[in-house]
């Protein structure tokens, strides 16, 4: 599968991202969430970030799934979900069902 890089503008919370592509003439919407996971809002005593990650993740919203987890900064860790329902199209995509 081939990859488009789209930079996103920075910022606390939560950013809702609908990418609409046509591909041989097939229109295609596809729900990109990317949200930064700040280190201090980890409530649990933690060995590592790893653990918390974790455990941030087993919280989120079971409509998305984890998409891509960036790189982390000493304040946060950017992580990208997608909409599920999205997720089984890009497979079906790239299997060329």
């Amino acid at each position: 599968m081939a990859f488009i890089a789209i930079p996103i503008p920075g910022g606390r919370g939560k950013q809702d991202i609908e990418i609409e592509v046509t591909i041989n003439g097939q229109k295609q919407a596809i729900h990109y969430r990317v949200e930064l996971f700040y280190w201090e809002d980890c409530n649990i005593p933690v060995v590592d970030r790893a653990e918390c990650i974790r455990y941030m993740l087993s919280k989120y919203d079971k409509d998305w799934t984890l998409y891509y987890i960036g790189s982390p900064t000493d304040e946060f860790v950017p992580i990208t979900f997608v909409k599920k329902e999205d997720m089984a199209l890009q497979k079906r995509l790239l299997v060329g069902n």
